[in-house]
């Protein structure tokens, strides 16, 4: 069963503004889990906006682990969105041509079921239970099939894993910066962010523990040559000693992060994308992957020969960004021409 409200009038009414529903699907009984286990009565939010929502094309907007279902911010509503200027009305994914369809993550810190503070018991996540979460949610919306997945880092990977699994479901997938696997050296990474989480929580410190994983994590998510543009300056003299300029930066974005997120939930969906796995021969939905070179999370390689093993046509678009894994968010310019030729599909202009 779902409640659902509309938030916006019709973009047909005097406002000109899309419509937006959101709600809350419950999933009756018990939900299997991908690595074992089960979850129960397993609550799923939310929200579906464009401009005629009734009858437009539906394309599910899916981002990293801290992503949300308010995909795009709408005027009017105070929503503040994950993916602004990439998903919107004008932009590269189009409000005024799709249904955009977005909801919060299983195991995440949003509003579908997930780990509370405190809770260091939740089970482990694979996007394949993300990409069932989705198909739930498409079957109780009354949607034969998606016109597209575009993803980006996790999100990818539940669009990887969702062809995987339901392939007469979507009629295209866009995986930007996700590849098949994780990169051992991005697991590094996230281990020991995971690592200092619990260390910290076990303390009843799980905040301050999730202050210091994001501000390492934000280290991983840019290019060096951003950093050395950005972040060359000399140290600064302290009470307690020298504090440089990248350190003000990265425990800024730490601390403003740990105030917004759950620490066990963090440490779930970081789990999840290093548990990551699909086969590409099994992928038979048209592909278009979107790499970074200066990615260090995903190496370009990954992505190449990601796109020789996909079943179905696949394409690579490789970009250059000092952004590196962070150009999802940033390099609109370049992600415009690519996701309109992948969404161009079966929509007449």
């Amino acid at each position: 069963m779902s409640a659902y409200m509309t938030t916006r009038a019709p973009a047909t009414q005097a406002t000109g503004q899309p419509e937006a529903r959101e709600g809350v699907l419950t999933i009756a009984g018990d939900l299997p889990l991908h690595f074992g286990g089960t979850l129960r009565d397993v609550k799923v939010a939310w929200r579906l906006t464009g401009g005629r929502i009734e009858d437009a094309p539906i394309v599910a907007a899916l981002g990293g682990i801290s992503a949300s279902r308010v995909v795009f911010s709408e005027a009017g509503t105070g929503s503040q969105g994950w993916w602004n200027g990439v998903v919107g009305r004008g932009c590269p994914v189009d409000a005024d041509r799709f249904a955009i369809l977005g909801f919060d993550f299983l195991g995440g810190s949003g509003d579908t079921t997930g780990p509370r503070a405190g809770d260091s018991h939740f089970p482990s996540i694979s996007a394949f239970d993300q990409a069932e979460v989705l198909h739930r949610l498409i079957e109780h919306l009354g949607v034969a099939r998606l016109h597209a997945i575009v993803g980006a880092s996790y999100g990818g990977m539940v669009a990887l894993a969702f062809a995987e699994r339901y392939p007469d479901e979507v009629g295209h997938i866009v995986s930007i910066s996700a590849a098949d696997h994780t990169h051992p050296m991005a697991t590094a990474w996230r281990s020991v962010q995971r690592a200092i989480v619990k260390h910290a929580a076990a303390r009843g410190e799980g905040g301050e523990g999730l202050k210091l994983a994001r501000a390492l994590a934000m280290a991983t998510y840019r290019s060096p040559a951003e950093f050395a543009a950005r972040f060359s300056g000399p140290p600064t003299r302290t009470d307690h000693g020298f504090r440089f300029p990248v350190e003000s930066y990265l425990f800024a974005r730490g601390d403003a992060y740990a105030q917004r997120y759950v620490p066990e939930a963090f440490v779930c969906l970081s789990e999840s994308i290093d548990l990551h796995v699909v086969e590409p021969g099994k992928i038979r939905v048209p592909t278009t992957l979107i790499g970074v070179i200066e990615d260090q999370l995903v190496p370009i390689a990954d992505l190449r020969s990601l796109r020789d093993r996909v079943a179905a046509k696949c394409t690579l678009t490789e970009l250059s960004s000092l952004y590196g894994h962070d150009a999802f968010l940033k390099e609109v310019d370049a992600l415009r021409p690519v996701l309109a030729q992948a969404l161009s599909g079966g929509i007449q202009s």
